[in-house]
C-alpha cells in the first residue's frame, strides 16, 4: 500500500542544551568516582528516560536529604536548590556535588546582589517548580516575591515601591515574560532588571525555531516530559506561532495519531532534556506510516559548553 507523503520539519536547535548534558556528565561521573550508589535529591533533569538509565547504573533519586546515608555522595539537580540544602549537606559532613545549571546560577547570585543593595526582588515564574523554588530559597522569607502572570503585578505589595528588581526563571516563554516585564515597569518604574536576560539562551533559542516552523506545520509534537517547564512553553509557543494542533509527547508510544489523521506536515522538536534518542524514536514511527521528506528549520548553531565541578576532576 502507498504510504501518504507528509513533510517533517526538524527543528534546530532542539534537546539537550549545555546544563542538561554537565548534570548527566556530574552523575555518571560521580557513579564512576564514588561507586554505586550515589543519590541525587530530586530529578537530575526532568525526563524520564534520563532519568530511569541513571537509575539502572546505580543513581538513587530521592526528595529530601533525610533520605540519603550520611557515607554517601549526593548530587543536587540541574534546577538548583534553597541555600538550607548544601547547609544542612555541609553540617552532617556529607559529600555533594552541585548540578545546578550554570545560567540557573547565575540568577541566584543576580538575587543576592540586588538583596545586598537593600532591594527587595520579584521573581517571574513557576510556583511549585524547583528552579523556582531553588532561587526564592536563596534569600531570607519575604524577600522573594513571585508573580506567574500579567495579572499578578497588580497584587503586588512590596516593602518599598522605589527599591524593587525582577529575576525569573531561566526557562519561561520569551512572549509571556515580556508581557510581565512591562507590566512590572509600569507599575514600579525604578525597578531595575537583570544585566543580562535571565530566559536561558537554549529556551530562547528552541522557542524561536518552533516560530520559524509552526506556519508551515498543520501539527507538531513536542519530545518532552510534562514536568519540563520549557517543553510545555514549545507546546505553547508553537499554538501561538500559527501551528492548528501541538502535543507533547515522552515517546512515540504517546502519538496521538488519530489528532494527526490527514495531516501533510508535522513539525518535530525537543525540549532541553530530551535525549536525541526519542527524537529519531519519533521520527521513525512516522517513517513507519508516511513517505516523510525531511526538512531541517535550522535558526541557531549552539557551542556553549559547561565545566563539571572540579570534585569530579580529581582522582578519587
Amino acid at each position: 500500500m502507498t504510504k501518504p507523503p507528509l513533510t517533517l520539519y526538524l527543528a534546530a536547535p532542539r534537546g539537550f542544551c549545555a546544563g542538561v548534558d554537565r548534570a548527566i556528565k556530574i552523575v555518571e561521573m560521580a557513579l564512576h568516582k564514588w561507586g554505586a550508589p550515589v543519590f541525587v535529591r530530586h530529578e537530575i533533569v526532568h525526563n524520564k528516560v534520563v532519568v530511569d538509565t541513571l537509575r539502572e547504573k546505580g543513581a538513587v533519586f530521592v526528595e529530601t536529604l533525610d533520605q540519603v546515608p550520611n557515607d554517601r555522595p549526593v548530587i543536587f539537580s540541574a534546577h538548583g536548590v534553597p541555600k538550607a540544602v548544601p547547609a544542612e549537606a555541609r553540617r552532617r559532613d556529607m559529600v555533594f556535588v552541585d548540578a545546578t545549571c550554570p545560567l540557573v546560577s547565575k540568577v541566584h547570585i543576580e538575587a543576592e546582589r540586588h538583596h545586598a543593595n537593600g532591594l527587595q526582588m520579584v521573581m517571574i515564574g513557576h510556583a511549585g517548580h524547583p528552579e523556582t523554588l531553588g532561587t526564592m530559597g536563596q534569600l531570607p522569607p519575604g524577600e522573594v516575591l513571585l508573580v506567574e502572570t500579567v495579572d499578578d503585578v497588580a497584587g503586588l505589595e512590596p516593602r518599598d515601591a522605589d527599591k524593587l528588581a525582577f529575576i525569573t526563571q531561566t526557562t519561561l516563554s520569551v512572549d509571556d515574560t515580556a508581557h510581565i516585564v512591562a507590566a512590572l515597569k509600569a507599575r514600579f518604574p525604578a525597578i531595575v532588571g537583570p544585566h543580562k536576560e535571565d530566559i536561558c539562551y537554549a529556551t530562547t533559542n528552541r522557542q524561536e525555531a518552533v516560530k520559524a516552523m509552526a506556519p508551515d506545520c498543520d501539527a507538531m509534537l513536542v519530545v518532552g516530559a510534562p514536568n519540563s517547564s520549557n517543553s510545555q512553553r514549545l507546546v505553547e509557543v508553537g499554538t501561538r506561532a500559527g501551528c492548528p494542533y501541538a502535543q507533547l509527547v515522552q515517546r512515540a508510544s504517546d502519538i496521538d495519531w488519530r489528532a494527526l489523521d490527514g495531516i501533510r506536515s508535522v513539525g518535530v522538536t525537543a525540549g532541553a532534556s530530551a535525549p536525541e534518542v526519542l527524537v529519531n524514536e519519533v521520527i521513525d514511527a512516522f517513517r513507519a506510516r508516511y513517505d516523510v521528506t525531511a526538512q531541517l528549520v535550522e535558526t541557531a548553531v549552539e557551542t556553549v559548553e559547561f565545566k563539571v565541578p572540579r570534585v569530579l576532576r580529581e582522582p578519587a
